[in-house]
Formats: C-alpha cells, sequence, structure tokens
C-alpha cells in the first residue's frame, strides 16, 4: 500500500494485538473447555485469511528500515574486524526484559501467576481473572507480530504461509525451559534457554543434513516427554 516504515513497522504487533484480543474475547465468553480450540481455529482462520488476500504469494519489496530490523548488525565499534550485535538480538532482548518488569514486577503480572496457579482461588481473591486473560493473549499477540516483523525483515518478503509448525517449536521451548503445562510456574530466562535448546537443535540437524521430516518426528517426541516430565513433576509436588 506504499506505506511509510514507521507504520508498518507497528502494523504487526498491532494485529497481533487484535488477534489476542479476539483469542481472548472468545476464550472468555465462549467458555470453551480448553484454550487450544479457540487459538488453533483462529490460527487456521487467520491463515485463510492471509491465502485469500495475497492469493498465497509472497510480498516483497520491503521498506529498507524492515530489512534492517531482521537482517542488519548494530556495529559496537570494537575489536578488528569490527565486532556487532544483530538487531533482531536487541529487538528480542529489549522484549525479553519488558516481559521479565511486567511479569515480576507489577501486579497484573503476579496475577498471571496466580491465575496459572489456580484460577477459581485467583477469582475468589479478587483477581478479575477474564480480563487479566485477555491482557495475557494480547500481550501474546503482540510479540508474535514483532515475530513476524523480523521473519519479514530478514527474508526480505511478507509469505502467507512462513512459520507453519513454528507454534510447535513455541511449546517445546517453553516446555523445556520449564513452564508447566498446567500453568502456575515459568520463567522468562527460562523459556530464552528452552529457545536457545530447540534453535541449537534445529541447526545442528540442519548441518548434518538429517531430513526434515525427521527433524517433526523429534520435536514431536520432545513436546511428549517434556510434558510427561511436567505430568510426574506435578505428581511429585501433590505428594508432598
Amino acid at each position: 500500500f506504499g506505506w511509510p516504515w514507521y507504520i508498518v513497522i507497528f502494523v504487526g504487533p498491532l494485529v497481533g494485538i487484535a488477534a489476542g484480543w479476539v483469542n481472548g474475547i472468545g476464550l472468555t465468553w465462549l467458555k470453551l473447555p480448553h484454550p487450544f480450540i479457540m487459538t488453533l481455529g483462529t490460527l487456521n482462520i487467520a491463515r485463510g485469511l492471509t491465502n485469500l488476500v495475497t492469493n498465497a504469494a509472497p510480498v516483497s519489496g520491503l521498506q529498507p528500515e524492515v530489512r534492517y530490523a531482521g537482517r542488519e548488525v548494530y556495529s559496537l565499534g570494537i575489536f578488528d574486524p569490527p565486532a556487532g550485535i544483530p538487531v533482531s538480538v536487541l529487538v528480542v532482548t529489549v522484549s525479553a526484559l519488558s516481559l521479565w518488569f511486567f511479569l515480576n514486577r507489577t501486579n497484573v503480572g503476579r496475577h498471571v501467576y496466580a491465575i496459572g496457579g489456580n484460577p477459581q482461588a485467583a477469582r475468589v481473591s479478587g483477581v478479575n481473572v477474564d480480563r487479566v486473560l485477555i491482557y495475557v493473549y494480547m500481550i501474546c499477540g503482540c510479540f508474535a507480530g514483532i515475530a513476524g516483523l523480523l521473519l519479514a525483515g530478514r527474508t526480505d518478503s511478507g509469505f502467507p504461509n512462513a512459520g507453519i509448525g513454528s507454534e510447535l517449536d513455541a511449546i517445546a521451548a517453553v516446555i523445556i525451559g520449564g513452564a508447566s503445562f498446567f500453568g502456575g510456574r515459568g520463567t522468562v530466562g527460562g523459556v530464552i534457554a528452552g529457545v536457545l535448546i530447540i534453535g541449537l537443535m534445529r541447526n545442528g540437524l540442519n548441518l548434518n543434513n538429517v531430513s526434515v521430516f525427521w527433524q517433526q518426528i523429534l520435536i514431536g517426541v520432545v513436546i511428549i516427554v517434556a510434558v510427561y516430565i511436567d505430568v510426574l513433576r506435578r505428581r511429585a509436588a501433590v505428594r508432598k
């Protein structure tokens, strides 16, 4: 549409926030038995809409500023040759620190942990559970939009089918990072560690020319094992 870059960089996060709001409203109003039902449903709706709008064709010719966010390296001006940090790493670092502050230094962040641990107890304590859940989905959508912006900048295109299967990598990274599938436990640092483990595993498999199909099988096994370990850990905590 020929929009200036300072508008384009906010489109992804804003669309993500809107999608998160839809998920949150749908989950709290429809009272579905599990969040996966709502999120997987809207995932397929959004994917179908993007394919309809773009005719399943990539959109290229992005602004240099968008490519800068996904590709460029911020020079530190030290060492020879000069060392630098990818701009995308800086964006992720700022995002992680912001999320850590939100979860650990704000009342809403503490309510997130309380709801994850026991939503009924949180509701009895006076926490507006539905409102906090909507906030959580909107924040998740915002970060998903930022990730999409970085991916578009890295590939210099907006491809409607990009990221298919990434949701499984995200689940595996979160569980490996120590977050409980049942809620109430998890840290930003642990999730970052889980992301690094999944990324290193993917990179190592690619370097060894392991088929992408075997990689899918491995990720599935990792998710099952990680969730089962979480179940055992939960049972042990209940016995105590």
